[in-house]
């Protein structure tokens, strides 16, 4: 029930934010043609975009442990038995990712509502908000670790990794 809820959330966060793709390549292309067809920049689309990829980037996180497609080095891990790598995995989570994890959501925290307490806003042609994005961080720092939770369950309780 717990890993089918966190599962189902990274998946549904993942497929709403890549969305966010199509949105900010659309903006890139549109000034590209205001550009060089029409000789008029725009004066924001920079700023959107840059934003949009912002947000993109750090929310995939969860939806990315969830499918198995972060950076893994298992050149010697490949040779093991099942029962070893699972060994391997379980530590990996529990002296890496729960720390940094943990670090990230709460460091992430303090810098979110710092700029969300400051109003920070971009110095651009544009003032935009930052905090927005800097929320965004602290929001894929808890959604990260909630699916790093999920992966240990599935270790421990010996589920197979499941994609629909």
């Amino acid at each position: 029930m717990v890993i089918r809820a966190i599962d189902g959330l990274n998946e549904i966060v993942g497929r709403i934010v890549a969305v966010v793709a199509i949105v900010f390549a659309a903006i890139i292309i549109f000034d590209v043609v205001m550009r060089y067809v029409f000789s008029e920049p725009t004066r924001w689309a920079f700023d959107v975009s840059k934003q949009l990829f912002g947000f993109y980037f750090v929310l995939l996180g969860g939806y990315a442990l969830r499918h198995g497609a972060h950076v893994r080095v298992d050149i010697l891990t490949e040779q093991f038995g099942r029962m070893a790598r699972k060994a391997v995995d379980l530590m990996g989570y529990v002296i890496f990712f729960f720390p940094f994890a943990w670090v990230f959501l709460t460091r992430s925290w303090e810098f979110a509502s710092r700029s969300w307490s400051q109003g920070e806003v971009t110095y651009g042609a544009i003032q935009m908000p930052v905090y927005p994005l800097k929320m965004a961080m602290c929001v894929a720092s808890g959604l990260l670790l909630l699916q790093g939770i999920s992966q240990v369950l599935k270790i421990l309780l010996d589920r197979e990794e499941t994609s629909e």
